[in-house]
């Protein structure tokens, strides 16, 4: 089973910004496409973005569209989401995750079945 450590959550003022990060043991994140969810309490994980593990193909949901980054540190078996311009809205737990693809770009579903998720990182986005 893969398992995933996320951390760089926190509050943050509207408008502010914070960069989370995505760690796995045991083996590489490169090795797989790798997705970012978020949950609020009540609902379904929600995607919102992933990147293509042999590519630089990212994909984003249009809610964080031009506002989230996502990107890879291979020397650091890292992969980060910079999230600018944030609103009340995007408060949540983040997780990230192996993720599906479809003809070879990263699409938001969990390559787990069950799916598996790690402990997240709150993100409070309020004033």
């Amino acid at each position: 089973q893969l398992q995933f450590v996320e951390s760089g959550g926190g509050l943050v003022q509207p408008g502010g910004s914070l960069r989370l990060s995505c760690t796995a043991s045991g083996f590489t994140l490169d090795e797989y496409n790798i997705g970012w969810f978020r949950q609020v309490p009540g609902k379904e994980h929600e995607g919102v973005s992933c990147i293509n593990r042999n590519n630089p193909y990212t994909y984003y949901a249009d809610s964080v569209q031009g506002r989230f980054t996502i990107s890879r540190d291979k020397a650091k078996n890292t992969v980060y989401l910079q999230m600018n311009s944030l609103k009340s809205e995007d408060t949540a737990v983040y997780y990230c995750a192996a993720v599906q693809s479809l003809f070879r770009l990263c699409r938001l579903r969990n390559l787990q079945s069950p799916p598996s998720w790690g402990q997240g990182t709150q993100v409070t986005v309020s004033s």
